[in-house]
């Protein structure tokens, strides 16, 4: 490895524990640390991120992964509970893959069409000893119809994919009644509230509860949405490969 690959990601346990009531053990941040280095080895072929400052990764991409199941972070009794959790188009890993760290009795599913960084994070896997995650490589519109994949989950994560409305219909198809869709976003307009509002009821669901924060370090905006499944997604959703994004609901 040269030095570049050899910076150390930053402590910050009061960070974490200021804004998630929440650290990692010395195993977890052994992980986190391990993960920061592959993919700063796996970016020179793959083009995973443009994030490789210790300080940014930590913040961009280990926090903000984080910040989205803070509701589970700060709620200890649910982490002994045994839930389905997928990560869809989960490109590098993000957030499945600090996810799956840090909930080890979670099972979480990374899924993506693209073959490299498939096989990219299966290697992750077996380096970091990950026994909790497991890959899938198919579109989201395709597994929203199997039996297998369909109404299985209880919670899905969706980071910088696609417009909301896009992410609730790949989403909600896939979560079992009570389960919750958790969209990642930067800025978020009171007129895609509105239409997300719609498409979400179309689609069975409601939209739970809109969380507006700012990142620890840089102080930037973002956006958590949750979307509760509240009754069965029609039959017809999500509509063929391609069609969520061509034509939005």
């Amino acid at each position: 490895m040269n030095d570049n690959n050899k910076q150390t990601l930053p402590e910050m346990n009061d960070v974490w524990q200021e804004t998630l009531n929440w650290q990692p053990t010395t195993l977890q941040k052994e992980q986190f640390q391990k993960l920061y280095e592959l993919i700063i080895i796996g970016n020179k072929k793959l083009n995973l991120t443009r994030i490789t400052n210790p300080e940014e990764f930590w913040e961009k991409h280990l926090w903000d992964s984080l910040r989205g199941i803070k509701f589970i972070l700060e709620n200890q009794i649910n982490w002994q509970e045994r839930k389905k959790v997928i990560d869809i188009g989960t490109g590098a890993g993000f957030p499945g893959l600090p996810i799956a760290i840090t909930l080890p009795q979670y099972v979480v599913n990374l899924l993506d069409s693209t073959h490299k960084k498939i096989s990219f994070i299966e290697t992750i896997l077996a380096e970091l000893n990950i026994k909790n995650a497991l890959t899938i490589t198919n579109r989201v519109e395709q597994i929203g119809r199997l039996f297998q994949y369909r109404e299985n989950y209880d919670t899905a994560l969706l980071r910088a994919v696609a417009p909301t409305v896009v992410c609730a219909e790949y989403a909600l198809p896939l979560l079992k009644i009570g389960g919750i869709a958790i969209l990642y976003r930067g800025n978020f307009t009171t007129d895609e509230q509105a239409n997300l509002s719609e498409v979400v009821k179309i689609l069975g669901g409601e939209i739970e509860t809109i969380e507006e924060f700012k990142t620890p370090l840089s102080k930037s905006i973002r956006n958590c949405i949750y979307l509760l499944k509240v009754r069965k997604t029609p039959i017809h959703y999500p509509r063929a490969v391609g069609v969520p994004t061509q034509k939005p609901l």
